[in-house]
């Protein structure tokens, strides 16, 4: 058989289409990953037993749950009571829910890794709890947890290609599309193995780009 990319031409306009799609779908999770992470962070630090072991139940429900499975429930399951969701906010509301999981624990972390001496001089100086959290401990928390939350991006969008089992036409399923079309499998799903590494280097670098930039203070010998 004759490796012959040329194939690819007529439908390069339809797998950007695709590759868009992801990049909305997984910039929409992310955003929506962490702020349900950050809640869930939040009260995972809470001084109230049964929210603990309210976040504690959700954090281990959609962290041991095939991602499939609830995407299926949203998309499939949820119709039979009577809720219908286009497949584009299913996938990205099943993406920010699974997600959300793995980045409690990320913030959670730095949230908990906070100096004391911080958490002191800001008692000392008058602020309330309330402030000391939301103006203090949050902002380093999420600055430290910069490297991490992109490793859950990263995870994100290589689990995004499951969309396409819902009919959501992202890479993947564009791609299928495609091959299934022209019949030439294999040039397609080499092009599509390259993408999704590019994709993904290109995140872990800018990631680590960010990471620096926040951090800075952080990384610069002292003296």
């Amino acid at each position: 058989m004759r490796f012959d990319l040329t194939i690819l031409l007529p439908h390069l306009g339809f797998l950007a289409e695709g590759a868009l799609l992801t990049v909305e779908a997984c910039i929409l999770s992310l955003i929506g990953s962490v702020i349900l992470g950050m809640l869930v962070a939040i009260a995972r630090t809470s001084a109230a037993g049964w929210v603990r072991r309210l976040a504690f139940v959700y954090v281990d429900l959609f962290r041991n749950i095939p991602f499939i499975v609830q995407l299926f429930f949203f998309y499939y399951g949820l119709p039979e009571i009577g809720i219908y969701i286009d497949a584009f906010t299913t996938g990205v509301i099943a993406l920010s829910i699974a997600g959300g999981a793995y980045a409690s624990d990320v913030i959670r972390s730095g949230i908990l890794a906070i100096d004391n001496g911080i958490l002191e001089a800001a008692e000392v100086s008058g602020l309330s709890k309330r402030t000391t959290f939301t103006r203090i401990v949050l902002p380093i928390a999420l600055r430290t947890s910069v490297r991490p939350l992109g490793s859950v991006l990263i995870n994100m969008i290589l689990t995004s290609s499951i969309l396409s089992t819902i009919t959501l036409n992202e890479l993947t399923g564009s791609a299928k599309i495609v091959a299934s079309d022209t019949f030439r499998p294999f040039e397609i799903y080499v092009v599509l193995l390259v993408v999704y590494a590019a994709l993904t280097w290109l995140v872990s670098i800018g990631i680590g780009l960010l990471h620096r930039r926040l951090n800075r203070d952080m990384l610069e010998p002292v003296g």
